[in-house]
């Protein structure tokens, strides 16, 4: 097993990652060993249940070097492969065979991986950050999806569950970042246009599918920004489009994920979207901005149930990234705000602490949300940390420091002038997936439930 970029890993990640397999690592169900090679993979509707999941111990030996992140530092994370060279390893991190060959180490039921390269990644960015342009459909094919696809099948992984987060946040910049939308990019109206991520992610999950013990799962957003009744027909729409695309069918889709990286609440404790205060409904206040919904849980429902109206499995689950919704700490509110105006009662009860729903960008007060659990309820395959906690979402830089610029990574952004809503985001941050100690050690002191 490849070590952490320090050269080794810490003692304390040691024993824990040793234990790995006695630890119960979602929920408390503990799953049996592997079965033996010569017994055929089980297809299972919930992958999630009775299984051991993967530690990345390259993770855990950044967690455990932080105060008091032991408590975490076994949790499992996903994988992200977010460029080519990650499939590799590259620079003394593991590469994909190395993170598998240490799942089997580990005697793991389930390993679960982001695809993110797509030509023209987050095309809703200002600039798109990824490492393919608009034009490079072929190399993401040839050099991206087929090597990946090419490792997973290898027999010496076939008892491994393998789930697939395929191209989070793609999809869903083509609901609401192209023309005529206020929001729309040059970028998102292209690759609209000529179809790349359609493409791109048909591709991927035909090739994936034709591997038996791997379980895709498509992005769907979360309702802070494709949660209002214009969008859900077009996003259902474009789902359906890509799970056809390229040789693919909807039988190759096991589910969709939720919240992927995002900061948006389960559910929020002590207010509801259709409350009425003074005579003003609370869906009409600035926070909520006339969208029917105001947590996560709620929106994954109905957006599964749209999904199997049009056509999907009835038995498409849905898992929740929990991994920075927490929300905890000594500003977390405990009821209902006292007051007649209905902004100050949906700010003063609001457990979000965002400045506004739709800021995603290493944002301040944030906290470790629900540990990673199976079948926490109905519909709900998993709670999982997709986003491994404490990896940045982006550099904090002022325009002209040499770093690629997204204001939403600039505390000092004001999206509007004379606006009061900032970015929320945190100063000093490293560009995207460098470790960000600062935000760990507050998504630690914020977590809730509470360490």
């Amino acid at each position: 097993m490849s070590m952490s970029p320090s050269g080794r890993v810490p003692a304390r990640v040691r024993a824990v990652l040793a234990t790995a397999g006695s630890i119960l690592v979602l929920g408390a169900l503990v799953g049996a060993a592997p079965a033996s090679p010569a017994d055929p993979p089980t297809r299972m509707d919930n992958p999630y249940v009775g299984a051991r999941v993967y530690v990345d111990p390259e993770w855990a030996a950044r967690a455990a070097a932080e105060p008091g992140g032991d408590a975490v530092a076994g949790q499992p994370t996903a994988v992200w492969l977010d460029r080519i060279a990650r499939i590799a390893g590259k620079d003394g991190m593991m590469g994909l065979r190395e993170h598998l060959d240490a799942a089997v180490a580990q005697r793991a039921d389930l390993v679960q991986l982001t695809l993110y390269d797509l030509p023209a990644r987050d095309c809703g960015r200002q600039a798109p950050p990824g490492e393919l342009s608009i034009g490079d459909i072929a190399r993401y094919r040839t050099e991206f999806v087929d090597p990946i696809v090419e490792i997973l099948a290898d027999a010496r992984y076939a008892d491994l569950r393998i789930v697939t987060f395929v191209e989070p946040n793609s999809l869903p910049n083509l609901v609401v970042n192209v023309s005529p939308r206020y929001n729309a990019t040059p970028a998102c109206d292209e690759v609209k246009a000529r179809g790349t991520y359609l493409d791109g992610i048909g591709y991927a999950l035909a090739r994936l599918g034709t591997i038996p013990n791997v379980y895709s799962y498509l992005d769907i957003s979360h309702h802070g920004e494709t949660g209002w009744a214009d969008n859900a027909d077009p996003l259902t729409a474009l789902l359906a489009q890509a799970a056809t695309n390229g040789g693919s069918t909807l039988a190759d889709v096991h589910g969709f994920v939720a919240n992927t990286a995002n900061y948006s609440v389960l559910r929020e404790e002590h207010f509801r979207v259709d409350d009425v205060v003074a005579g003003q409904p609370v869906y009409q206040s600035k926070w909520v901005d006339w969208n029917p919904f105001v947590d996560e849980i709620p929106y994954a429902r109905h957006m599964r149930d749209r999904l199997i109206a049009a056509g999907f499995s009835p038995q498409v689950g849905v898992v929740v990234d929990t991994s920075r919704n927490g929300w905890g700490g000594p500003n977390r509110p405990t009821g209902p705000a006292s007051s007649w105006d209905v902004n100050r009662y949906v700010d003063g009860s609001r457990l979000d602490r965002r400045t506004v729903v739709g800021n995603w960008c290493n944002q301040v007060g944030t906290g470790l949300g629900q540990r990673p659990t199976a079948a926490p309820e109905l519909g709900i395959d998993a709670y999982v940390w997709v986003k491994p906690p404490g990896e940045s979402d982006g550099a904090s830089a002022r325009p002209g420091t040499g770093r690629p610029y997204e204001p939403l990574c600039d505390p000092d952004y004001l999206p509007q002038r004379g606006s009061t809503w900032p970015t929320g985001a945190m100063p000093a941050a490293p560009p995207f997936g460098e470790w960000f100690p600062a935000h760990f050690r507050q998504l630690l002191a914020n977590a809730w439930p509470p360490l």
